[in-house]
């Protein structure tokens, strides 16, 4: 039986070592671990105590909140894991002007079911492409 709770609580890098399958440069666990600490909601997935799932969030508290992370286990997705745990960050931010979420081109019907809108972006990865030079403006 899957159980949720919020925060990192004591989790170890080791908890955290399967997940983020198919990222081409995943951080490392010690890494993964810094993240959920530094996130301002965590919400856990857990199978007899097994870590399983995750979401983060990040807000100021009175406009807006980000979502960047949510992860699943490969054997466990498809079964609603996904689901719980972004219905229960978004209850825990609560009310808002907006949250984002950023996703690759095959999650975005996934988001629309919880109203995300799709919208114009840009977002900034430093470790792809070099930052503009200054002094070539």
């Amino acid at each position: 039986m899957i159980e949720y709770r919020t925060g990192p609580g004591d989790l170890t890098p080791a908890d955290l070592a399967d997940f983020f399958v198919g990222w081409p440069d995943p951080p490392a666990p010690a890494a993964r671990l810094a993240l959920l600490h530094g996130s301002d909601h965590v919400v856990l997935a857990l199978d007899d105590g097994r870590l399983v799932g995750f979401v983060t969030a990040l807000s100021d508290g009175v406009l807006m909140a980000y979502v960047p992370l949510l992860e699943v286990l490969p054997a466990y997705q498809g079964a609603g894991l996904g689901t719980a745990l972004v219905n229960r960050v978004l209850d825990e931010i609560g009310e808002l002007y907006g949250v984002d979420v950023c996703c690759d081109e095959d999650l975005v019907d996934y988001y629309r079911r919880f109203g995300f809108q799709r919208v114009a972006g840009m977002v900034l990865r430093p470790h792809l492409a070099p930052r503009l030079d200054p002094s070539a403006v």
